[in-house]
């Protein structure tokens, strides 16, 4: 990456102060590919092939208007420095410390019989340059733009349909985590997390743009992992058509004489668990009519084999005028609530799998200096949490984040 970012002239420099009234004309040159060594957590060693070309003279005035020439200079050097590079706060590269170690070559002249080595002033020159351009501002590669650009992509909202409600989610960050830190003779080490909160919002809701990066904040975290929790609602009034489309006017058959049609389904909050009231009208083969009304209750679970929505622990209680009625419940409880579990089965597979595709494709960060992409991403139910306006279903997705360097 270095020997990518770091162009063919470095700098080139007109009426260069050299000292001892000597002035030149220079320009330095990459000579080859750029050696890069990590030192220790911070800090990384740097082996430079330089070509300086040019021409150096006196100043006018004195022995120059005696001695008009100029002293061609082609001479290759390989200097090596030490640099502390850091990503900023706000975005932005910059390097806090840079020093020449060894200027990796010398540079002697002969200007009117008189020896010059020029080695210690290219040494200067080149660390008064790393001062005046390099060290002295914090944002030397800004990298906002770059992570804006993808951000604006990564953050659009992901859209998902379960039970026929279409939603979208979107990602709000809280904060941008990052650490860094050489390991000597193998790698530097680069943690970069986000975390915040994820929002629902109807489709025709759903925000245009992607919500704003903060500042970067210290990272703590070594570990390589993606958690998201994905909050899903269904209304009460959602539930109650869903309830009415699904079980609404089927026939639950208790027993060889006897069924019943349940409707007008009015569900709430019992508890941990999801209640369910209906009206029922039961008919028996001797032409008997029994009406009454039925409160189901059951703890919402996820069975994963079938990637289905159903209740367990289900429990009722039968209202009726009909002390019959009631007797026969009570003795046919179990297979009433056995028929019941059977209606009451809502598929989640597809919501899944349209939340997987959402967050592989929002996930899937390209920057001109890596590629992010998602693996090993799953998503499955986390729980059911009936309240007061609805139920609420978090989906939890969990993967790695794979990185490709350019």
């Amino acid at each position: 990456m270095v020997n990518q970012r770091v162009p063919p002239t470095l700098f080139s420099e007109k009426g260069l102060e050299m000292g001892n009234g000597i002035i030149g004309d220079l320009d330095f040159t990459r000579n080859g590919m750029i050696q890069v060594e990590a030192l220790d957590e911070d800090r990384m060693q740097l082996t430079i092939p330089i070509q300086v070309k040019g021409e150096v003279g006196l100043k006018p005035g004195g022995l120059r208007n005696l001695f008009q020439s100029k002293i061609p200079i082609n001479q290759a050097f390989e200097p090596v420095v030490i640099l502390n590079p850091g990503i900023n706060s706000n975005w932005a590269l910059g390097i806090s410390e840079f020093e020449v170690m060894d200027l990796g070559g010398k540079m002697n002249l002969n200007v009117l019989g008189m020896e010059l080595d020029l080695s210690e002033m290219i040494r200067n020159e080149i660390q008064k340059f790393a001062t005046k351009n390099l060290t002295s501002t914090t944002d030397l590669v800004r990298l906002k733009p770059v992570v804006d650009q993808a951000w604006n992509q990564v953050g659009q909202p992901v859209y998902v349909e379960f039970e026929g409600k279409k939603m979208a989610f979107s990602i709000q960050p809280d904060s941008v985590k990052l650490s860094e830190n050489l390991t000597p003779g193998e790698s530097y080490n680069l943690n970069l997390g986000l975390a915040g909160k994820v929002n629902t919002h109807p489709v025709d809701a759903a925000p245009s743009r992607a919500f704003p990066l903060p500042k970067l904040t210290e990272n703590h975290s070594p570990h390589n992992l993606l958690e998201i929790l994905i909050p899903l609602r269904l209304s009460y009034q959602e539930i109650d058509q869903l309830l009415t489309e699904n079980f609404g006017g089927q026939t639950v058959r208790v027993n060889k004489t006897t069924f019943f049609r349940p409707g007008n389904f009015k569900s709430q909050a019992y508890g941990e668990k999801l209640g369910i009231w209906m009206d029922f009208h039961a008919e028996q083969s001797g032409g008997n009519v029994i009406d009454g009304r039925l409160f189901l209750v059951g703890l919402p679970v996820f069975d994963p084999e079938e990637k289905l929505l159903i209740f367990d622990q289900v429990n009722f209680d039968l209202k009726s005028d009909s002390n019959k009625a009631k007797m026969a419940a009570s003795l046919k409880k179990g297979k009433i609530i056995r028929q019941l579990n059977q209606k009451l089965r809502f598929p989640m597979g597809e919501v899944m799998e349209e939340s997987l595709g959402g967050i592989r494709e929002r996930l899937a960060l390209q920057t001109p200096y890596a590629d992010l992409h998602v693996v090993d991403l799953e998503i499955f139910p986390d729980g059911f949490y009936p309240a007061a306006s609805g139920l609420e279903i978090q989906l939890k997705a969990t993967g790695k984040v794979e990185i490709d360097w350019k």
